[in-house]
């Protein structure tokens, strides 16, 4: 017998918050602002996996920016 995992596809807005360690305002000011991508479900936003690896890879680039400047 073999087992099957399901991986998620994506993520809601407080999982996302609490992955980053933020509050959940915060991230939805992000996902609002465009920081953080993401898609509308119905009523719910949807956030992709690849999009919040996006999200800190951008921030990682922008400091070490700021400390070779």
């Amino acid at each position: 017998m073999t087992t099957t995992v399901i991986e998620r596809k994506w993520h809601t807005t407080a999982e996302v918050a609490q992955m980053l360690g933020y509050g959940l305002s915060k991230t939805k000011m992000l996902v609002l602002t465009g920081e953080i991508r993401s898609v509308k479900d119905g009523r719910n936003r949807r956030i992709l996996p690849r999009w919040v690896d996006e999200y800190i890879e951008r921030l990682a680039r922008e400091a070490e920016a700021e400390w070779s400047a």
